[in-house]
């Protein structure tokens, strides 16, 4: 049986495979520090193909560099040997729920949900810390090779990240923060859907920093608005020169010709009066069919430019001139200038029943019926402002929704849900996946059940958070709460409480659950991933490459990743011989990590034909027993895929 590699996936290789398929020219083979044969590019033959001219030296170019980017670079793409344990007694609904928290140092965790959840994400919403000189942020060792990066990570035992202050007195103040945010936000765009949209929350201090780089990751074009949102109408009174009532939210796509990417907001308020008309489809405003700006003319849109024929008796609208429709109509303004229609002609032929013609002193002016309410029965919706100031979204919003779950303000300064949830509803809908990898006290995962609740939709979200010691003399800590992740779980079991005792939409499935995973060294021990190194007199200790802390369910997840299948499928365990065997998503994956396998439990799993199978290395006494079982997968399942760990 092959072996699993157990580890998260070696980005930095993957990248040169897709770079070899298309310039398998510019990929070459090169020895690493230990002697080892890896793919490796040619960066100078590169450059010299994707240039129209002769490269001689660097040039000189349009980028945002500091100290240490290329260290982010290799630290995002750099393996790890670590898992995520489960931890059902912190979970609710557990075997039932679609939602996970993760706690743990976020890179570990985004590196460890690469193969799962790679393109599956459909929104993110981050608010990270602002780097204003009091915060805290992530620091990560960018001193060491990818190899050395892989060998560190599975002999940590704990989360192995750091959270240090960067104060203005660090030589690299903004340098350290680029570099925490630059590796987190590549691995970021690399698990959003193709129509995926992320948000960040930021001040003025990194704004423009942050821009750069989301350039740099995302694209310039895929880089939407910068709103401007009212968190403090009061102004921060301790500023200098401007007292600051707003922050900033980032808003960029995946591919801004993904037009499902934001979907705006619902229209409501004045914009409903508007539609003050009605006949059998409901209600209507009428917006002129002809294009106000000259720009768009019988030149530059020639065939947006032909004459409509109106009906002087009830002012409907036809394409062909008849004794009917006598009254020939082109796009000219009053003036005479010619400008266009905003439909061609395939659209008006299908739809001219939504036309109406009416006169303006001797001329026809036409129409098309905007309705209030689609075929679908949904209000029509508006682009979204660039400026926000309702009082909902405020951080005394905020205070307030922690406040009437806890009875204190357990977490300073946490987002207004209602901030949140209007981002979700526009960045997300029906089973779409929302993830946080700053999630702080959880307000994301509120957000999201409260907008299921609202609309019926069932999306599911994946929170991250590090184990962050809790300041001793804030409220949380006195209320009993350690770290902001005991805060962070409570608030989610609160409010999914609160929401589902509440008026809910029909159609939300009510999923207030979550799984607990925590980032954890590897399940394998050091010979797994090294066996080279193992000496004869170790041997005997060493004949189990499982730690004699681990369980099957420990193992069970550590292969899902391993194989790209994601956290939240069902999960059935069952006794089958004596032996605990677990089935994933029915038949999609099969497991069972106890020793002592018989040809009888082998041939049991492999009758039901799973897509993949895996045992441990020492499940089976005998080299014989292994082979048998191969031979029994072949016979019975040769479509199944069989792995080791």
């Amino acid at each position: 049986m092959d072996k699993m590699k157990m580890h998260s996936p070696d980005l930095s290789q993957d990248n040169i495979a897709k770079i070899r398929a298309l310039f398998p020219d510019c990929v070459t083979e090169a020895a690493d520090e230990q002697g080892n044969i890896r793919l490796a590019i040619d960066f100078d033959q590169l450059r010299q193909t994707l240039s129209d001219h002769i490269v001689e030296g660097p040039q000189e170019r349009y980028r945002l560099d500091w100290p240490g980017k290329r260290e982010a670079l290799l630290t995002a793409n750099a393996p790890i040997a670590k898992t995520l344990r489960p931890c059902r007694e912190e979970s609710v609904d557990f075997d039932t729920t679609q939602n996970l928290f993760i706690e743990g140092d976020n890179l570990d965790a985004l590196k460890l949900l690469q193969e799962s959840y790679l393109g599956k994400v459909k929104m993110i919403y981050i608010d990270p810390p602002y780097n204003t000189g009091n915060d805290f942020i992530y620091e990560d060792d960018f001193a060491e090779s990818a190899s050395d990066f892989l060998k560190r990570s599975n002999q940590v035992d704990e989360g192995g990240a750091r959270l240090v202050a960067n104060g203005q007195s660090n030589g690299r103040f903004h340098s350290d923060w680029l570099s925490m945010m630059y590796s987190r936000l590549k691995l970021a765009h690399r698990l959003l859907k193709s129509d995926g949209v992320i948000f960040i929350s930021i001040d003025d201090n990194e704004a423009q920093n942050l821009m750069k780089i989301c350039s740099e990751i995302f694209g310039g074009e895929n880089f939407i608005a910068q709103l401007a949102v009212q968190l403090n109408p009061r102004g921060r009174h301790l500023d200098r020169f401007v007292a600051k009532t707003h922050e900033s939210i980032l808003v960029i796509v995946k591919d801004a010709m993904e037009l499902s990417s934001i979907s705006g907001v619902e229209k409501e308020g004045r914009m409903v009066e508007e539609y003050n008309r009605s006949d059998d489809k409901g209600a209507y405003r009428l917006l002129g069919l002809r294009n106000r700006n000259q720009a768009f003319n019988p030149v530059t849109r020639p065939k947006l430019y032909y004459p409509l024929y109106v009906s002087p008796r009830d002012g409907s609208v036809s394409l062909t001139q008849s004794d009917v429709y006598c009254d020939p109509v082109f796009p000219d303004a009053p003036d005479g200038v010619k400008t266009c229609w905003t439909w061609g002609k395939e659209k008006v032929a299908k739809e001219a029943d939504r036309l109406l013609a009416e006169k303006t002193g001797s001329e026809w002016r036409i129409y098309r019926k905007d309705y209030l309410l689609n075929e679908d029965g949904e209000t029509a919706r508006t682009l979204i402002k660039s400026v926000w100031t309702d009082k909902e979204i405020t951080n005394d919003y905020g205070r307030a929704s922690v406040k009437s779950l806890f009875g204190s303000s357990v977490m300073d300064f946490p987002k207004s849900v209602g901030l949140i949830t209007r981002l979700v509803a526009i960045g997300s809908s029906g089973n779409d996946i929302v993830l946080d990898f700053f999630s702080g006290s959880a307000t994301t995962a509120q957000a999201v059940m409260e907008q299921n609740g609202t609309d019926g939709g069932n999306r599911k979200f994946v929170m991250v958070q590090i184990p962050e010691v809790a300041d001793e003399k804030s409220d949380g800590f006195k209320a009993g709460y350690r770290v902001i992740t005991e805060i962070s779980k409570e608030r989610i079991r609160r409010a999914g409480m609160k929401i589902v005792q509440g008026e809910c939409h029909m159609g939300w499935n009510r999923d207030v659950g979550f799984r607990v995973f925590k980032v954890d060294s590897s399940n394998m021990s050091d010979v797994y991933y090294r066996p080279d190194e193992v000496h004869q007199d170790e041997l005997f200790g060493q004949v189990d490459s499982v730690k004699p802390d681990r369980t099957g369910e420990d193992l069970l997840f550590q292969v899902l990743l391993d194989w790209g299948v994601e956290l939240t499928l069902p999960i059935n365990r069952e006794i089958l011989y004596g032996k605990t065997v677990y089935s994933v998503d029915g038949n999609a994956l099969i497991a069972c990590f106890d020793t002592g396998v018989t040809d009888e439990l082998a041939k049991e799993i492999a009758a039901r034909a799973p897509l993949r199978a895996v045992f441990r290395d020492t499940s089976f006494v005998r080299d014989a027993d292994r082979i048998n079982a191969e031979q029994l997968f072949r016979q019975l399942s040769p479509g199944t895929e069989l792995k080791a760990i």
